[in-house]
């Protein structure tokens, strides 16, 4: 085994969100101490971290201090400061390593490389102006998604052009943030997949059961496991993950979100290098959390098994739904409710979820969606 992390030292964690927390949570398990970094007071991660550096992500005197407290390094989300990530990668042991966040931080170079590695993506182009959008889009056609290249998840930073006529004003909406874009064609998917792979340190790699997305407003309301796919497609998206793990040189965790067309053809939407939103069923469904498994990676351990020991249904709770959750917590008994030490339940806001396991696929369902359907009827 090589570079080994023994239970006591401590691992920091970049950006201080939940993902950072139920990564912390899993260390701890596993007997680790935790810092973090991570400019927000009171953060997720920083509410059960033996030690909190309170700082931007790109302030380097941060950073130090982080790393003097540090004998191992990882990332929580990919939009932390892909600059402090490689400065640190010179001064102390970072496994993942920064250029996969440089590339997974900005979509053109993120499709690019997805493609290099050959896999499939949907048709895009990148534009930085109103005339490069009008070409792009008469290759591409409409509708299509004009996104800005960095930033933005849970539906911001995007909009929807559905005719010509629309171009001007969705171009200028970005624009105000940033010239640099990206259209993408609207893809006609049938549904929404995602796939977690892990590789170690030790190039061993795990997948997770691919999960079936639903979404919301452009946000992640639910992920059921197993997918409602064929065997053919799901060992094709299995297949699609590990080759990106594999060309990407992968430690650590990396989500691949996809769309399916139909059985024949599968395209790579985006992908994450760390845990994902869409794994958070594994706490309870699968024999290893992604969070366990995370930390095994970047820590030298053998990796646990992926098993899927229920079907599972997890569903997101966002801030609207916050005080129907806490006065009816009796309805929500028979799954698995977590919240994430946020105090601001803004709307949209991902605040906690909640995990609903069932003999079968239709009982974790059915289960679900009695609930839910009462919290509807709410609204």
């Amino acid at each position: 085994m090589t570079s080994l992390i023994k239970p006591g030292k401590t691992i920091g964690i970049l950006g201080g969100g939940q993902l950072g927390r139920m990564m912390a949570l899993s260390a701890r398990e596993m007997g680790y101490r935790i810092a973090v970094l991570e400019p927000k007071p009171d953060a997720p991660t920083a509410q059960i971290a033996d030690v909190s550096v309170e700082a931007a992500y790109d302030d380097r005197k941060a950073a130090k201090q982080l790393a003097e407290h540090c004998d191992v390094l990882t990332y929580e989300f990919e939009n932390i400061d892909a600059d402090t990530a490689s400065f640190l990668e010179n001064t102390m042991y970072l496994p993942q390593g920064s250029k996969l966040l440089y590339t997974t931080k900005h979509r053109v170079r993120e499709k690019q490389a997805v493609q290099d590695a050959g896999v499939e993506v949907s048709p895009y182009r990148p534009v930085s102006s109103v005339e490069a959008l009008e070409n792009a889009l008469q290759d591409i056609g409409c509708p299509a998604v004009l996104k800005t290249c960095q930033g933005g998840y849970d539906g911001k930073g995007q909009v929807v052009i559905n005719e010509d006529t629309e171009i001007k004003e969705a171009f200028q909406e970005l624009a105000a943030q940033t010239t640099d874009l990206v259209v993408e064609a609207w893809i006609p998917f049938e549904k929404e997949i995602s796939v977690i792979v892990t590789r170690s340190t030790n190039g061993e790699t795990a997948v997770f059961p691919v999960g079936e997305n639903i979404h919301k407003n452009n946000i992640l309301h639910q992920t059921i496991v197993p997918a409602s796919i064929s065997s053919e497609t799901e060992e094709r998206a299995r297949e699609m993950a590990c080759r990106l793990a594999e060309k990407f040189e992968l430690v650590g965790t990396l989500a691949v979100e996809m769309f399916v067309l139909d059985e024949e053809t599968v395209y790579v939407n985006e992908v994450a290098p760390r845990p994902h939103n869409s794994g958070h069923y594994t706490i309870e469904a699968c024999a290893t959390s992604q969070f366990d498994q995370h930390v095994r990676a970047v820590c030298g351990w053998p990796l646990g098994s992926t098993e899927l020991l229920k079907p599972v249904v997890m569903t997101n709770i966002l801030g609207e739904d916050v005080s129907y959750v806490l006065d009816n917590l009796a309805e929500f008994a028979e799954g698995h409710v977590h919240f994430y030490g946020k105090q601001d339940a803004k709307t949209g806001r991902k605040m906690g979820h909640w995990t609903v396991l069932g003999a079968t696929r239709n009982e974790a369902m059915a289960t679900t969606e009695k609930v839910w359907r009462e919290r509807m009827d709410t609204e």
